[in-house]
């Protein structure tokens, strides 16, 4: 019968951590996700008006830094391979576990570019072109035609973020589970502040 995996050490633990560029990106990433969700279900259900106009671009705005961030993310991983998860972690998941982390890394990465690039070409489409913070205008990609934003860009982009938002759930629930049932201390890899505040997992 296997031998239960050791405890970690303290050395394991801090090698086990994120590069705090990519924490801080992750995190600046989350909020602004979390604030173009929110904003993108509140700003629906109002009647046409100048607020509603106001928060349209703001949601624009907001998608457009998520696209340029996530650029900047995945240029910094592919330069900077981000640390394993600690074998002790591993040798406690199951394997729909691992294959379900895997996958959804991978599906919000995709969403990450996927979801705005489908606002900014419905937007296209619409014929209302997205000025940045009102300064600076970006190009339209696709031509306007209504019949296709209406019909194919709107709801591509309602269901990437749909979708968007209950991967990033999952993801909330896998860190919970990890933090506070497995306790493992796997938040620590990504989670702000000093490497010195990492401390052992309860056994």
């Amino acid at each position: 019968m296997p031998s239960a995996p050791s405890a970690p050490t303290l050395a394991e633990l801090k090698a086990a951590r994120y590069t705090p560029v990519a924490i801080g990106l992750h995190w600046l990433l989350a909020l602004l996700i979390l604030g173009a969700l929110g904003l993108g279900l509140y700003m629906t259900g109002l009647p046409f008006s100048p607020q509603r106009v106001r928060f349209y671009s703001w949601h624009k705005w907001t998608g457009i830094a998520i696209l340029l961030l996530s650029a900047v993310r995945l240029l910094w991983r592919l330069g900077h391979p981000p640390p394993g998860v600690p074998d002790f972690v591993l040798a406690a998941m199951p394997r729909w576990q691992r294959t379900g982390r895997t996958i959804s890394h991978r599906l919000m990465y995709l969403l990450f570019f996927a979801v705005p690039l489908l606002g900014w070409a419905q937007s296209s489409a619409l014929g209302v072109p997205v000025v940045w913070f009102g300064v600076l205008p970006l190009p339209d990609f696709v031509p306007v035609d209504r019949a296709l934003a209406e019909q194919w860009l709107q709801p591509l982009h309602r269901a990437g973020a749909y979708l968007l938002a209950a991967v990033s759930v999952l993801h909330v629930a896998a860190v919970v589970k990890h933090q506070w049932i497995a306790r493992d201390g796997l938040l620590r890899r990504m989670w702000p502040g000093p490497s010195s505040t990492f401390r052992k997992p309860n056994a």
